[in-house]
This record gives C-alpha cells, structure tokens and sequence, in this order.
C-alpha cells in the first residue's frame, strides 16, 4: 500500500477515533461512508473481477463441526490474505485500526481474519452470533461494505441486535438495521451482539473480518463461525 499522506493519515485517525468511541460508548460503531475513497475502490474493483470459482460455499462451525447450511445462510467467500494488492492495502489498514485500538481501548488483539462475502439475489444469514462467552477468541467484528449506487430497496440489510444476549428468532424491538452502502464500516463486539444479514434483491459484496486475542494456537486455523 502507498504510503498516506499526512491528510490521509488524520482522515484515518479520525475515523479510528470514531470506532473507538462507538466501543467504548455502545460495544459498536456504525458508520456510513467511512472507508478511504482510495481503498474502497480498489476493494470493489477487485471483488468484481474476482473469477466465481475463487468463492466458496460459506458453512458454520468449525473441524469435524463444520457443515453447509441452506436454511443458516446461503453466501460465497474467499479468504483475503497479501497476495494481491486489494489484500494487502486491506490487511495494513486492519492492522492500523487494531493498533490503534489496542493504544487507545487497551484490547489486547493478537491478530485478524477475514473474507470477501458474496450474496446472490436471495442469499441471506440467519441470527447469529460470531463469537460465544468463554469459548473461541473472537473479540471484535469487522464489517465493510463494497456496494455502489445501494439502496435501500435492494435489501441485504446488516440487522444488529441491541440488549439482547439470546440468538433465539424471537421478537426483539431494539434492532439496528444497516443498508450496504459503498464505503460503511461497522465495527462491534463478537460476543456481545446477535445479528444477521436480511436476503437481497441484487448482488451484495462486502468484507467481513474479526480481530482476535492470542490463543497460543496458529491464526491460520479454521474460523469458528465463518460469515
């Protein structure tokens, strides 16, 4: 990635000031817009051209637990990593968002993980949660959106679920819903907040990635709950 000017670096931290804020005040961050211009192009231009057969049936769990899921969710991802240089210019920002928030949250993340999700017309995921109390190492989740010209009647909705621990499908009136719009950045805490991603209308694009405590065991293992 090009280095940042000096401009780009206090747009960055701004940015990183603001998730720390939202953490810090309500356990999430939402914000519309907020990825750099720059970045945000360069993602979408590469999750276009991606060749289909670079996706994978997305499944849950984990080892032996791991299984495809049509009535849990219907999506495709790819695994990001430095190969390229969409990855890399992606992979050094997480790493000065989890620096940043390490210095100024004192969150001891270790390392991160994360994919491009592709949802089809009708692909959808149901309530869940990306990290349980006590088990795995998930601390933070991390979602960006790479969907130019979105609207509100195309769906794809990110629903947050506020004050409630449960993953049950039950009625819950303290919902956030979060249009895919190009550029939002939502950021939260992976134990803390059920959520899922309503099914859209048009092809829907986006990142998602957790940051992780240390767990002394390789950070390239199989996610715990892909997403």
């Amino acid at each position: 990635m090009i280095a940042p000017s000096a401009a780009h670096a206090d747009d960055c931290n701004a940015l990183f000031t603001s998730i720390a804020d939202g953490i810090a005040t309500n356990g999430f961050s939402i914000i519309p817009a907020a990825l750099p211009a720059d970045l945000s192009q360069l993602l979408a231009t590469h999750i276009a051209t991606m060749p289909t057969s670079h996706f994978k049936r997305a499944g849950i769990g984990r080892g032996a637990e791991h299984s495809i899921n049509d009535v849990v969710r219907t999506d495709t991802i790819s695994w990001i990593n430095r190969d390229d240089a969409a990855g890399k210019a992606w992979l050094d920002w997480t790493q000065s968002l989890q620096l940043f928030l390490n210095r100024t949250l004192f969150l001891g993340l270790f390392s991160f993980e994360s994919h491009f999700a592709h949802y089809a017309k009708g692909d959808f995921y149901k309530k869940h949660k990306d990290a349980f109390v006590g088990e795995g190492n998930r601390i933070l989740s991390v979602v960006v959106y790479l969907n130019q010209y979105w609207s509100k009647d195309d769906g794809g909705e990110l629903v947050l679920y506020v004050n409630q621990q449960s993953t049950s499908a039950g009625k819950d009136d303290h919902v956030i819903s979060v249009t895919p719009g190009f550029g939002t950045v939502v950021v939260f805490l992976s134990e803390q907040f059920p959520h899922e991603v309503l099914a859209a209308r048009r092809d829907r694009f986006s990142i998602a990635g957790w940051f992780r405590l240390s767990d002394g065991v390789s950070s390239n293992i199989e996610p715990l709950i892909e997403r």
